[in-house]
């Protein structure tokens, strides 16, 4: 029977690459019960064996059994981010707490933590390689951190709060995705889009056209909202869609009542209050004072504290800068746009009029000379110079016809990665860019599992017969993609709890990323990445010297901004009182009064569409992208010292930072890479801000 179980249903297939034109949501609740049924059952023996635990009768079983639920789940988690349907919406939130309690129970099941504190404390552990030991290491600690020492009567109260914060989380995710795609507004009148142009028109031509309607169509999604704020000279167009966007999934969203009726089911303020209650009782029944102790535990970072002075250091170097940018952009809109009350809905707008002003040239000009094909050729390019690696082309089941699929080569011709490229927004497709890991490299019993990695984006989809075309931006959003998703695929290590980013410190995942991001500002690397749309032309030297000259174009506004959510996050989880009178939007308000120098209105809604902190992982650790910028920047030096393309650089940052993965602390990766602790000069140099060399708290 089990057999029949696992040949009829596509989600028990682990022999290869997921099977995803066949799985249908009725795969999802049998694959389910049978990989538990097995699990639970695996565990009950285990705790039975009277044996001494070894790695090999305790820790691989576990392992196998476990790697074989997440990539079941991972496929189900995955088409629920990118092909979210009323049915798989469905079966996924109604199994979303069976996984989730699996897996707290498992965390908190003391009797298996005991067998591993008896590994540890073998004379076996000595003799396992350093990989298996950090293993055991984290393992241990995080039996500590899922509540495994904690009272019976506490550990069922744990395992609740894990179970609902899975399902409010998902219902976050859920929610802002509703009312993302509930909203549009169709332009009847050609001549309210002045401004827009003309590739950007097109695009909501078609999706009118999709619609049954006649004229522009435009929606909150990305490659829509974002052209229409930059580019539209009608003010009240460019407020309209601003209001929408800013209060989505809020009791101000112009969604929260239809045909009459509210729709407070939209709204994510209670969850959101009702997450932070749980996440600090959780934190509570560990012993910590607040939720930001405790998932610092597994970062580099650590204290609140020292995050905290950081940020506020930083924001203090920013500041100066960000005051100047704003002040030149009201007198920039004031003189030659006639805006006298600078409004957010205001600012993607005059501030691209204030580059063309500047600098000679707008977004839209440069992003004729970046068709997809020619950056994809140009990034596999970067990767073989840098790595010595091939990139090709190859067959695989997708889920969704603009999908591709390639794989990695190494000099001799060996298969080292593989991955899938989603690029383009669609509506059942969750916001954002991200990278996961669908296959993650181990030993097996049958040799070396090749890693697999997903790499989504939300670009514009081709527009009429031509193919799509990317903004610089949009190009380095693929560059920092493609980083996670080479620290993944790159990795050398062969046991899975340490393989690839699994293991690595939260606030240092996104060092190989951000890294990568450089390379889009380099002359020798854009001239293999682009091909105007017209001429066939690629980016002329005096063009490309006006986007260099324009690089930290407001980075002192932009800086702050990161600063300002980031402080935000830490600060919600250290210093916010759930069960107190001040509510999320009134901290996020002082946090703005502290650091910011552009306020938005009152009625913008943030929070309540802050997914990175809510349902994305990233809760007490937002400010890991400006920590990690500090590592990133400092790496890339090392490239700029010895040549951005030197292949010596390059393999030395993949064989101690990539290939090593979670197996040793992020800060000694990095020492063996850079050949010292980090420095923030490059960081302050990169982004226009270094004036003087002044140490900042937190990092050498």
């Amino acid at each position: 029977m089990k057999g029949f179980l696992y040949h009829m249903n596509p989600l028990l297939d682990f022999s290869g690459l997921p099977r995803f034109t066949e799985i249908r949501s009725k795969h999802v609740a049998p694959a389910l019960d049978q990989l538990l049924m097995e699990n639970y059952a695996l565990i009950e023996r285990l705790l039975a064996d009277a044996s001494v635990p070894t790695w090999n009768n305790f820790i691989q079983p576990l392992t196998d059994a476990n790697e074989r639920l997440s990539r079941l789940w991972g496929q189900v988690s995955h088409l629920n981010a990118v092909l979210n349907s009323t049915p798989l919406r469905e079966v996924y939130n109604a199994n979303l707490p069976r996984v989730s309690q699996y897996y707290a129970g498992l965390a908190q099941n003391l009797a298996l933590f005991q067998k591993m504190k008896a590994i540890r404390a073998s004379a076996e552990f000595g003799t396992l390689g350093v990989p298996r030991q950090k293993i055991i290491e984290n393992q241990l600690r995080d039996f500590r951190l899922g509540g495994a020492e904690l009272p019976q009567a506490e550990k069922a109260r744990f395992l609740a709060i894990q179970e609902e914060l899975s399902t409010l989380c998902s219902r976050f995710s859920d929610n802002l995705l509703d009312a993302t795609n509930a909203y549009t507004w169709l332009v009847e009148d050609e001549a309210e889009l002045s401004g827009m142009p003309a590739d950007e028109r097109q695009a909501a031509a078609e999706a009118a056209q999709e619609e049954g309607k006649t004229g522009w169509l435009f929606t909150l999604k990305a490659p829509s909202y974002g052209p229409l704020m930059q580019y539209a000279d009608n003010r009240a167009l460019r407020k309209r869609m601003y209001v929408a966007y800013s209060t989505r999934a809020s009791e101000l969203s112009p969604n929260a009542v239809v045909d009459g009726q509210s729709r407070p089911e939209w709204d994510n303020a209670p969850l959101m209050q009702q997450i932070m209650k749980l996440r600090a009782e959780e934190a509570h029944l560990l012993g910590f004072a607040n939720f930001a102790e405790l998932s610092l535990e597994t970062k580099m970072a650590s204290t609140p504290q020292q995050v905290n002075d950081f940020l506020r250091k930083l924001a203090q170097r920013a500041r100066p800068f960000a005051e100047r940018d704003l002040a030149e952009l009201r007198e920039f809109t004031h003189e030659c746009l006639g805006i006298t009350d600078l409004q957010t809905w205001d600012i993607s707008y005059a501030s691209e009029h204030l580059r063309r002003q500047r600098y000679a040239f707008s977004e839209q000009e440069v992003k004729q000379y970046f068709p997809e094909d020619k950056v994809l050729e140009g990034m596999f390019k970067l990767v073989e110079s840098l790595f010595g690696l091939h990139v090709r082309s190859a067959p695989a089941p997708l889920w969704h016809m603009t999908v591709s699929f390639y794989e990695i080569l190494d000099s001799e011709g060996r298969l080292v990665g593989q991955f899938y490229l989603d690029l383009y927004a669609r509506s059942n497709k969750r916001g954002g860019a991200w990278m996961d890991d669908a296959i993650t490299r181990r030993r097996t019993a049958v040799g070396i599992q090749t890693p697999v990695a997903y790499l989504n984006c939300n670009f514009a989809p081709p527009v009429g017969d031509r193919q799509a075309y990317f903004t610089h931006d949009e190009v380095i959003t693929l560059f920092h993609e493609f980083g996670h998703g080479l620290h993944h695929m790159l990795t050398q290590v062969e046991d899975l709890g340490v393989s690839g980013i699994n293991g690595v410190e939260w606030d240092a995942v996104e060092l190989p990323s951000q890294l990568m991001e450089n390379f889009c500002w380099e002359w020798e690397v854009l001239q293999d990445l682009t091909r105007h749309v017209d001429t066939g032309k690629k980016l002329p030297r005096g063009l490309f010297d006006k986007m260099l000259a324009a690089k930290n174009f407001q980075s002192g506004l932009q800086t702050l901004r990161q600063i300002e959510f980031s402080l935000f996050d830490m600060r919600l989880h250290s210093d916010f009182d759930p069960d107190g009178a001040q509510t999320i939007q009134q901290l996020l308000d002082e946090v703005r009064s502290e650091v910011a120098v552009l306020i938005p209105p009152a009625f913008n809604r943030f929070p309540n569409s802050f997914s990175h902190i809510f349902s994305g992982g990233y809760a007490a650790g937002y400010y890991s992208y400006k920590w990690a910028e500090v590592l990133s920047a400092d790496a890339y030096s090392l490239f700029e010292e010895s040549g951005v393309l030197n292949l010596a650089v390059g393999l030395r940052f993949r064989d101690e930072v990539l290939a090593v993965g979670g197996s040793r602390d992020a800060m000694q990766s990095f020492v063996s890479f850079r050949g010292r602790e980090p420095k923030i000069d490059a960081l302050l140099r990169h982004s226009g801000l270094l004036v003087e060399n002044l140490p900042l708290a937190g990092l050498s």
